[in-house]
This record gives C-alpha cells, sequence and structure tokens, in this order.
C-alpha cells in the first residue's frame, strides 16, 4: 500500500476465474492455536479497542499523493453494532487546510498495530466488504518496520476501484518495491464490492501463499522472487504488524474521486491470525491423528498393508479410519504415521521424489506444512504433495513435485 507504484510496471501473475468460484470460506484453522483476534463486536458508534489499535493521522499524501485526510477517533473509523468496523471516506475537508495538495479534499481512516501487535509466521484473514468507486484504494496489510522498503511489506489485499474486479496481492522490499513490487492478481467475474470476501495470506519460512475465500491465486519465495526480480533480498523473517485503511485517489488508486459519493464505506467483520507452535507450519499441528484426504479422489494417504518398514512408499486408499492412514502434525513439523515420518525418498528434494514413510532422524526435509490454501508443502523443497499422473484410482503413488494449485495437491483433514 505505501508505495508508489505503476499498474503495469509491477510483476504480477494475473489469473481469471468466474465469480462461482468465491464461496464461503473454509474452515482450515478451526484447530489453530488463535494469537490475535478483533472482532468488532462493540455498540454502535464504538471507537476501535487502543489497546489494540494506533491511528495514523494526516493529509501528508503518505507517499503516493492520496487525496485524504486520514483522522483519528470516530468520526472515520467506528464500529456500526452489527459486527463490523466502518472505515469511511468523506467528502470534504473536514476543516482540515494542511494536506500536501492544500486544502484536503476528502477524510478517511487508517489504523494499525505497530507497538501493541506483531507476528511472524502464520495464517493473517480479514473478512472485508470493500466499498464501490472509481478513486478509491482500499488495503488490508502489513510492515516490517518504519523503515520502508528495507523492512518489507505484505499486501494482503488491495482492491482500487477503477478496476472493481481484480485483486492484488503484492511484496514490496529493497530492490522491488513501488512500481517494481512483486505479486498477482486475480480477476474475478464480478466486482469485489458486492459481497464480503476472506483475505488471507499463508506464511511460513520462505514461502507467502495469498487466498481468497479458501482459493490460493499466488505465492512467492525466495526462488520466485530472485527469478522474478534477480539478486534482491527476501525480507519476510521478523515480525510485521497489521494495517486496514481506506484512501482515496494517489498514483494507483488514481480512478475519478470528484464522482465519488458523498460517503464510501469500507466494512471489516474481522482480523483473525493463527499460527501453529512450532516448525514455522502455516497450519497448527492438529492434537491427534487425522487422516488426509486429497481434493482429487476423495482417497486417503495411507501405508500400503500398514507396512511400517522404513522406505515404505505412500499410496491413496480409500479411507477407512484405519492405523494406516491416521497422520499427527508434530511441533517439530514432522508429519507422523505409524510411528515414523513421511519423508522424501533418499533426502531428494526435485520434482518426481517419492514420498516415503521413514524413521524419523531429525533431518529438516522431513518437516511439512499443511497451508490455509489446502496445500501439503515440504518445507525445504518448497514443493507440494502431489498424487502422481493425477491417478484417481486405488494405489496410486505421491511425489513431490512444483505447487500448481491443482487438484491432485489439494487435501484436507478428516
Amino acid at each position: 500500500m505505501r508505495k508508489l507504484r505503476v499498474l503495469l510496471a509491477a510483476a504480477v501473475v494475473a489469473t481469471t476465474v468466474a465469480s462461482s468460484l468465491f464461496m464461503a470460506s473454509r474452515n482450515d484453522h478451526a484447530d489453530a492455536a488463535v494469537v490475535w483476534n478483533e472482532d468488532f463486536n462493540g455498540a454502535s458508534g464504538a471507537g476501535v479497542d487502543t489497546s489494540k489499535w494506533n491511528f495514523d493521522t494526516g493529509g501528508s499524501g503518505f507517499g503516493n499523493q492520496e487525496l485524504q485526510y486520514y483522522t483519528s477517533g470516530t468520526s472515520n473509523v467506528a464500529q456500526d453494532g452489527q459486527g463490523h468496523l466502518v472505515i469511511t471516506a468523506r467528502k470534504g475537508s473536514g476543516g482540515h487546510n494542511d494536506c500536501w495538495n492544500g486544502t484536503c479534499q476528502f477524510t478517511s481512516g487508517r489504523i494499525q498495530t505497530a507497538g501493541k501487535f506483531t507476528q511472524q509466521y502464520g495464517h493473517v484473514e480479514a473478512r472485508i466488504q470493500v466499498p464501490n468507486g472509481s478513486g478509491l484504494w482500499p488495503a488490508f496489510w502489513m510492515l516490517g518496520g518504519g523503515n520502508w522498503p528495507t523492512d518489507g511489506e505484505i499486501d494482503i489485499m488491495e482492491v482500487v476501484g477503477r478496476d472493481p474486479n481484480r485483486l492484488f496481492g503484492t511484496l514490496h522490499g529493497p530492490g522491488y518495491s513501488g512500481g517494481s513490487s512483486f505479486g498477482g492478481q486475480l480477476v474475478a467475474g464480478s466486482p469485489w464490492y458486492q459481497a464480503f470476501h476472506n483475505y488471507a495470506v499463508d506464511w511460513s519460512p520462505n514461502l507467502i501463499i495469498w487466498t481468497v475465500d479458501g482459493q490460493e491465486y499466488f505465492r512467492a519465495t525466495p526462488d520466485s522472487l530472485h527469478a522474478a526480480k534477480g539478486n534482491v533480498n527476501w525480507v519476510y523473517e521478523h515480525p510485521f504488524f497489521i494495517i486496514l485503511n481506506l484512501a482515496v485517489g494517489g498514483n494507483f488508486g488514481q480512478g475519478n474521486p470528484a464522482g465519488l459519493p458523498a460517503e464510501s464505506k469500507m466494512l471489516i467483520d474481522y482480523v483473525h491470525v493463527n499460527t501453529s507452535t512450532g516448525g514455522g507450519s502455516t497450519t497448527p499441528p492438529p492434537s491427534t491423528g487425522t487422516a488426509l484426504k486429497s481434493n482429487l479422489n476423495g482417497r486417503c494417504v495411507d501405508v500400503p498393508g500398514a507396512n511400517s518398514a522404513d522406505g515404505t512408499r505412500l499410496q491413496m486408499y480409500d479411507c477407512n479410519g484405519s492405523t494406516a492412514q491416521q497422520w499427527t502434525f508434530n511441533s517439530d513439523g514432522t508429519l507422523r504415521g505409524m510411528g515414523k515420518c513421511m519423508d522424501p525418498a533418499g533426502g531428494a528434494l526435485t520434482n518426481g521424489t517419492p514420498i516415503q514413510l521413514v524413521t524419523c532422524n531429525g533431518n529438516p526435509v522431513q518437516r511439512f506444512t499443511l497451508s490455509g490454501a489446502g496445500d501439503l508443502v515440504n518445507v525445504s523443497a518448497n514443493r507440494c504433495v502431489d498424487i502422481k499422473d493425477n491417478n484417481a484410482a486405488n494405489g496410486a503413488q505421491l511425489q513431490l513435485w512444483d505447487c500448481a494449485g491443482t487438484a491432485n495437491q489439494k487435501w484436507t483433514r478428516g
């Protein structure tokens, strides 16, 4: 959000999807360790909890030549008594004559958690309905400190009113900020402002995954960043704080601010942060063993014949509740079944590496994480557990493969 950004200059991956994609968010994090929640259940007109939130104020343009003056208090940021926080952009100066371009044209709100809550790794999600209007620029994002872009920025959600069907998820860091940022886009079949949507990132060491309503649309790793931007630094290995704001105009918002209505409202239902207790995984370890079911065929990851010998290659098989299909996410990041660990054969991390059962040995290659998007990712390889050849039959083999978001790489716990 805090950048000089030119749309066509940003490094992006665009995906077009039908509006039917967007449905109620999956409850992938029901058993997560909740570290921070804000549900905005206050009375109508109540302000935010200032033990959690700070206000950014002023009309400096915030590095983007934005047109609003950010106020404090409840004039532009207040709860509605129906479980929402409302950030309202209003036409008029509100008595503020000290914007960067003279008399302020709009007032609005921007709140953040610096000094009160920061998080390194986990699932960060907000349920938001963005406003409609060319010239508006709502955002849900995180900063890694006050030295931008060196400290890093993770834009979880940006939608600009002049292009209301397009969602942006972006990274900014040293050497890839502003118009040279690195990110992805998702173009929907209907405008984002028509409904609430769940915008989230799943953030783990060397991997950030962007989702909306539980559907992945972009992922970033040090390797993909380097491939796009050259020899730049991955700076997402320290705590970040959360920001919500509604900007007007600016170098990225652009549009037609003069045509906006007297009031434009951004509604936030909640902001939730979940995290694991160890291993850097984006989904917390379940407390008991559980099946891993494929979205491709509805079958479960299975130890053939319940043979727990080292080197037994894992397969897919009809779910039957047996011990050969029970998997436990351990606090060290391993995924355990029948007293042993899921393991890439031979410690290899390349495409096509078979997945097997081996005695747990402390090797980092035995760490796996199940993302909020349903990807079962080997942390060392940054590759997904994949059903080989999209084989939907019993006995299908498992392998590592580049994550592609396909059904043969999507898993649920059951």
